[in-house]
């Protein structure tokens, strides 16, 4: 019978997760009657798989601790799926997330911290109002990965017979297939920060060019 406390020396198995939030601006015409006069947002946080893949084979549950001054009740703990917790409010703030594991893991809670966003920063001004103008939802998700390095024999398992084992033998290695298309969708989404950036630089020149511009035609009005 596989052990609790015996470990399976030189491996490492791994679980991708996706973390984070989604905000949605409230339309006030059309606010819920129970939502404070003061909260614009209504949002929520979940931790959860790939693809909405199964989790719940090695994390047990998720607690979440909310803005303190804020919410009457600030740690939530949600010991079923969906591991999410929907609120409103009007501000943001940093949100603890703590993976509780099931006991054949023999394995100590893992806190993850989440900054909570309501509003839309990539862009220019006018995307931007755009997008608060029509009430986009705004997302923030992370992704990683929870390590199991060497398991227990009960948990490890756990960990080969459901979901989609990546069991290197010993450590990932760079060309293991998950990891090259993570990195891919990382290599994009740099790609396209760095299209932003050299945006609001080639953006930034131009106004700074045109401030010269009046300047001089400042000093030149001065000097007549």
């Amino acid at each position: 019978m596989p052990s609790n406390t015996k470990r399976v020396k030189g491996v490492s198995i791994y679980r991708p997760i996706i973390y984070g939030s989604i905000a949605t601006p409230v339309n006030p015409e059309k606010k819920p009657a129970n939502m404070p006069v003061d909260h614009t947002h209504q949002w929520t946080i979940s931790v959860k798989g790939v693809n909405d893949a199964d989790i719940t084979y090695f994390i047990k549950k998720v607690q979440f601790k909310l803005h303190a001054d804020t919410y009457a009740n600030p740690t939530r703990t949600i010991e079923t799926p969906p591991f999410e917790v929907t609120e409103s409010g009007w501000g943001e703030f940093e949100i603890g997330i703590k993976l509780f594991f099931h006991p054949e893991s023999n394995e100590k809670p893992v806190t993850l911290f989440h900054y909570l966003k309501l509003h839309p920063y990539n862009g220019d001004e006018a995307e931007l109002e755009l997008a608060r103008t029509q009430r986009r939802p705004v997302l923030s998700y992370l992704y990683d990965e929870v390590v199991f390095n060497e398991p227990t024999e009960s948990m490890y398992e756990i960990l080969t017979t459901k979901g989609t084992a990546r069991i290197p033998a010993r450590g990932r290695t760079n060309t293991e297939p998950f990891v090259e298309e993570t990195e891919q969708i990382e290599l994009d989404r740099l790609s396209q920060g760095l299209k932003t950036v050299q945006e609001q630089i080639k953006i930034a020149k131009a106004r700074l060019v045109e401030k010269e511009r009046q300047v001089v035609e400042m000093k030149q009005a001065l000097e007549k």
